[in-house]
């Protein structure tokens, strides 16, 4: 059995290369990822479907999951302090914890209105270098600083604990002004 699933998968890696043309077009890609399935299941010799019997995943779950403080201050001057899983951009964060940080382009860099203030120096330098698309939209930003980023595109890493973020007392959407999209 092994070795006719084992030539099965290799078919379906062959046919994945060259295309078949003895199939239809519409039937390919099912069926490749089918017999792909089944090279997988027979070659690690996982026979279940349910990722939950996975002995790692208990592990995962038990472990608990890396956080930073971050400090938003509003544009009265109000803070909020939070914590954010590493990873996570601060845009993101912003939302799941009711913070008015807009967002209208839902990070996909094609607007300013996530813009925040790193407040020390020393946190903006620990900061990757921003990419010419973020300067590009920071350059529509309101009340634009030599700190200034993009939410979207500062990211949680231990090295950030403790950053304080400013936001502006003003944004420029360009789409609707004043509106304040609801993350999905």
């Amino acid at each position: 059995m092994l070795s006719r699933i084992s030539r099965l998968g290799v078919q379906a890696a062959s046919r994945a290369r060259l295309g078949d043309p003895s199939s239809p077009p519409h039937r390919r890609p099912a069926t490749m990822r089918f017999h792909l399935l089944l090279f997988y299941l027979a070659v690690s010799g996982n026979h279940s479907l349910c990722s939950a019997t996975d002995a790692n995943a208990s592990d995962r779950s038990e472990q608990p999951e890396a956080k930073i403080s971050v400090t938003f201050v509003d544009k009265d001057g109000d803070e909020k302090l939070i914590n954010v899983p590493i990873g996570m951009s601060m845009l993101e964060a912003a939302h799941e914890n009711d913070i008015e940080l807009e967002g209208a382009c839902e990070g996909s860099l094609a607007c300013s209105t996530c813009h925040v203030i790193v407040t020390d120096v020393n946190y903006y330098n620990k900061l990757e270098d921003p990419e010419d698309e973020e300067n590009d939209m920071l350059d529509l930003a309101f009340g634009l600083t030599e700190t200034s980023r993009l939410g979207c595109q500062v990211i949680a890493s231990p090295e950030l604990d403790g950053i304080r973020l400013a936001l502006p007392a003003a944004t420029r959407n360009f789409a609707v002004d004043g509106h304040v999209p609801k993350p999905h």
